[in-house]
């Protein structure tokens, strides 16, 4: 669709950038880790549980006995309904917070709403439904859109239970089932339960000392309040002209939605602790001849490619498909070494891993010379320039967000610091002892993607054979069987971040765990089985599998500045990747369906 170019990258003095990385990360870290984040509950409740975009329906509640109870509407939960329909699955419900499907997409509406991925890779089901994306970065009414589409299409609706939040879940070894509970009143029987939430699912918010004295008007950007700014996720904030606005957090939804705060408002304050490297976005409508010309089989070819940037490496002569910042510096190297005649360092891990480095380094030196070239104010210019290695945060792509703070209404407060915000107050917020007044405080502060996993999931008790709590099966890591099951928990089924595979295409990983999940739920049926699970031998052998194939970035990690990707800096914290098979998403694959091909279950135990 394009000719992709690597990126011309200055040189740079790597000896010195690795101390000022250091330096930066130092200056961040915090004792708390993670504690430094509350949950969104009891007086805080409503930036979770509340909808500000459609009204709560009444109803009675359900004891219903169902084969399926899939948990989350989003692309996760539409992915595994589906795949449980090709496998002839079709008693299950989907059990959603939100009004509508699309997760992430249904509840995140803040102005300027894009996806930070290719669309043509991102968004499930393309070829199923019938569409395609209108442009390469879609806005979040597109995605939203999609997942309605998804929804209709397959016949989805008449399975959705909308509007409900599971309070517990327990299972009873008398029936063989998993009793849901909900915020409705609801004890659903399942035999099988799938956990669809995804990684983005409950807000969080700063643990900054009197954030519940502030008088003015709250809110999170995943809780978006139009009622109060006006406009819709396209822009257009037309009720905030006398507001005083602070910005709480400059990652990704911050970075959308900081220039439209910046139109409407009399004055917005952005408090940035960390800054985020801005990649250009330069979004492009979908050339209609490019999708004419596409054959069968060019989306996973598309997806393959884009693995390939990020997780593995590009093989001579392969051309960049996706061509934007997050395979900018696979790009650069594949062209060096191409240049070079170099790709037999491809062979010594050690080596490829020294060259990649080195793009790294020149890249991201790129992006900060970029700030330089965008605002005007040099001051400010050096506060919004990131020091850490690339993917130590989630990349960000704006093309209004770095000229939003040559405005005369924009003002940046670098918190940096491990002081950070020092406490918000009836009237506004107060850095270094001096307290700024607001009307409104934004909260970007991100989700529970790295806490605790009570915090993510929200569900107590959650309790599998013989009253085992799941929290503390995986207490010290998790344990499971190919990522997906878990012993003790009979017909318990996961997809996300937890111990499979990894690839940059996030709802390709969904398709490979439902594509698992469906098979896993048909067989049982068929054969006549109420419970499955794994054995304790297959769980440990798994875990084991994980161990031989952990490639060790331990170092790389550590060294990063202290985001999600890497627990707040915390020594032993999870990432946010869980404990992947690094053996390869795609030789994961081969792996599970041979597992289903052999149809003998292995290291299952069924019971009926």
């Amino acid at each position: 669709m394009q000719n992709c170019e690597p990126t011309q990258t200055p040189e740079v003095d790597i000896p010195a950038l690795r101390t000022k990385y250091l330096a930066e990360r130092d200056k961040r870290l915090r004792s708390d880790g993670q504690k430094q984040y509350i949950e969104a509950e009891n007086e805080f409740a409503e930036f979770y549980e509340a909808d500000p975009h459609m009204p709560v329906a009444p109803r009675e509640p359900l004891t219903d006995e169902i084969d399926v109870a899939v948990l989350g509407g989003g692309f996760s939960g539409l992915i595994a309904a589906h795949r449980l329909q090709q496998a002839g699955v079709t008693d299950f419900r989907i059990i959603e917070l939100g009004g509508d499907f699309g997760g992430v997409w249904y509840w995140n509406r803040y102005p300027g709403i894009q996806i930070d991925s290719d669309s043509y890779c991102y968004l499930p089901l393309l070829e199923e439904t019938g569409y395609m994306p209108k442009e390469k970065f879609s806005k979040g009414d597109e995605c939203f859109e999609h997942a309605q589409r998804i929804g209709t299409h397959f016949g989805l609706y008449e399975h959705a239970l909308f509007h409900t939040l599971i309070r517990s879940l327990e299972w009873d070894e008398s029936i063989h089932r998993w009793i849901v509970r909900t915020n409705r009143g609801d004890a659903i029987k399942a035999r099988f339960v799938v956990m669809c939430q995804g990684p983005y699912n409950r807000p969080k918010l700063p643990g900054i000392p009197g954030i519940n004295d502030f008088k003015g008007h709250t809110f999170h950007t995943a809780r978006w309040d139009y009622d109060y700014t006006g406009g819709n996720l396209h822009g257009g904030l037309d009720r905030i002209a006398d507001k005083r606005i602070a910005v709480i957090g400059t990652g990704s939804s911050a970075v959308q939605a900081i220039p439209h705060l910046a139109r409407g408002a009399k004055h917005l304050t952005v408090f940035q602790r960390t800054p985020s490297y801005i990649f250009e976005r330069a979004n492009h409508p979908t050339d209609p001849d490019w999708v004419q010309s596409l054959e069968p089989g060019w989306r996973s070819a598309r997806q393959r490619n884009f693995h390939n940037a990020a997780f593995a490496f590009y093989s001579p002569g392969e051309p960049d498909l996706i061509c934007d910042g997050w395979t900018e510096v696979s790009r650069n190297m594949a062209a060096k070494l191409t240049e070079t005649n170099g790709w037999a360092a491809l062979a010594d891990p050690l080596k490829f891993m020294e060259l990649k480095e080195v793009e790294d380094y020149r890249a991201m030196e790129r992006l900060r010379q970029r700030v330089d070239s965008v605002v005007d104010d040099p001051a400010t210019a050096e506060v919004l320039k990131p020091y850490y290695r690339n993917m130590c945060k989630r990349p960000v792509f704006n093309d209004e967000y770095l000229p939003t703070f040559n405005r005369p209404n924009v003002t940046l407060v670098d918190v940096s610091g491990t002081k950070g915000v020092e406490r918000i107050t009836e009237k506004g917020i107060v850095v270094d002892g001096v307290e700024q007044e607001f009307d409104c405080i934004v909260f970007a502060s991100g989700f529970e993607i790295t806490t605790s996993l009570d915090r993510q999931y929200d569900i107590a008790p959650f309790a599998g054979r013989d009253g085992v709590s799941l929290y503390d099966h995986w207490g010290k890591g998790f344990r499971t069987m190919h990522g997906i099951t878990a012993h003790g928990f009979p017909n318990l089924l996961f997809t996300g971040f937890i111990q499979g595979g990894v690839t940059a295409a996030t709802t390709l990983m969904f398709e490979q765990q439902a594509d698992h999940i469906a098979y896993i739920v048909s067989a049982a049926q068929s054969r006549g089985v109420t419970a499955v699970e794994p054995s304790a031998e297959a769980e440990e052998e798994w875990i084991q599998t994980i161990r031989d194939h952990t490639i060790d970035n331990s170092t790389f990690v550590s060294e990063c500045t202290p985001g999600y990707y890497n627990s707040e800096g915390e020594p032993n914290g999870r990432s946010f990747l869980g404990e992947p098979f690094w053996g390869g998403f795609y030789e994961l694959s081969e792996l599970l369906q041979g597992w289903r091909e052999s149809g003998e279950m292995e290291g299952m135990v069924l019971d009926k």
